[in-house]
């Protein structure tokens, strides 16, 4: 069986990172089945080293079969140009599967390419819903679902959703293949990363901030209203910084903040990085919904930049508080000391990967092996 992967954003390095081991695994202890070909297509949507090549040094991840190099660019020119290029790289391999991860527009990208030539769809993620149509992520997903033959739910709720828009054949519950990364590597994390040590970070006193949906890093207003709410913080503000965002923080309006005030801003870090600075920060603050996961596994308090979410559970259990871009309700949540003290197992049990690859297998007709 040959799986043609599409990744091309930071978030979805760390979910291929853990499927490809799950192939790996099969292909190392079910000998006398047909090998399982992983093919990594990267668009090239991040193109920055410290967005892409580092996860794929740190994670192991196979270096990419091919790089479309598209770069950034307007929504709609951006996903066309994946388009056209990715047609010529599906026809070429003829795949059985064309997996896809999440809401970006390499996801909606390959998606399109791989039903223009009748190759059948996997989305991992499937089923999430904001119900915000501001976002371009919201549609992303939503067409997603709507042309892919199999849909690989990480939670009730996401199957829920599929339900609702009549979507009920193909749909599986699996669970979360960031949550396997968390699993696999965060003990490696902790033992591999100093920038913790580096900047001088006490245990559990710092703020860790990250900013990069359009919603915030592109708006004046919204960043300028999220750093004054992070100045009024007494603790030290650690905010590793997306090149998005790092075009707005270049005007001239937000000197006063990158040039005299106590808030860190560093250059995007790799993932044992982040996880390391996670795990020990006392509050996270974020617009991202894989570090509002990341949180909650961890059991971090976060404060969610955004005012709706499609990881409705971290909300629901307490642990992620939406907040939106609003200075005085950013300000509020940071002065929370009260978090709950329980974290319901939501997003499966760390095996995500390789119940994905299981149905994938069945839905091929090749029998799931007994490494469970």
């Amino acid at each position: 069986m040959k799986i043609l992967t599409v990744i091309g954003a930071r978030p979805q390095f760390i979910k291929a990172a853990s499927f490809s081991r799950a192939i790996t695994e099969w292909n190392a202890a079910d000998r006398s089945s047909t090998p399982v070909e992983d093919l990594i297509i990267h668009t090239g949507q991040h193109y920055d080293d410290n967005m892409s090549k580092i996860f794929f040094d740190e994670l192991q991840i196979p270096p990419p079969d091919a790089n479309l190099g598209v770069g950034s660019g307007p929504q709609g020119r951006q996903t066309g140009q994946m388009v056209i290029r990715l047609e010529g790289v599906i026809k070429r391999h003829a795949p059985d599967w064309v997996l896809v991860y999440g809401d970006t527009n390499s996801t909606l990208a390959g998606a399109l390419a791989a039903v223009s030539l009748r190759i059948p769809v996997a989305h991992v993620e499937a089923g999430l819903r904001s119900y915000n149509r501001d976002m371009p992520e919201e549609y992303n997903r939503v067409l997603t679902d709507h042309c892919s033959d199999l849909l690989l739910c990480p939670s009730q709720t996401a199957v829920d959703n599929l339900a609702r828009e009549g979507i009920r054949q193909g749909v599986h519950l699996v669970g979360d293949v960031m949550y396997d990364a968390l699993l696999h590597y965060g003990e490696r994390a902790v033992r591999h990363s100093t920038l913790r040590r580096d900047l001088g970070l006490k245990e559990k006193e710092y703020l860790l901030v990250t900013v990069h949906r359009p919603a915030n890093a592109d708006d004046v207003s919204n960043l300028s209203s999220i750093l004054r709410a992070l100045v009024q913080s007494e603790m030290p503000v650690v905010f590793p910084v997306h090149p998005r965002t790092r075009k707005l923080l270049k005007k001239r309006v937000f000197t006063r903040y990158t040039r005299r005030t106590s808030i860190r801003f560093l250059d995007p870090v790799g993932y044992l990085d982040m996880i390391a600075l996670e795990q020990s920060a006392r509050t996270i603050v974020t617009d991202s919904g894989g570090i509002q996961k990341e949180a909650y596994w961890l059991g971090v308090p976060c404060i969610t930049l955004r005012n709706e979410t499609e990881w409705v559970e971290t909300v629901e259990s307490g642990w992620s508080r939406l907040v939106g871009a609003d200075e005085g309700r950013i300000v509020e949540a940071l002065r929370q000391t009260q978090w709950p003290a329980d974290r319901p197992r939501h997003y499966g049990n760390g095996r995500a990967a390789r119940t994905i690859l299981d149905v994938l297998l069945a839905d091929t007709g090749q029998a799931p092996g007994e490494n469970h």
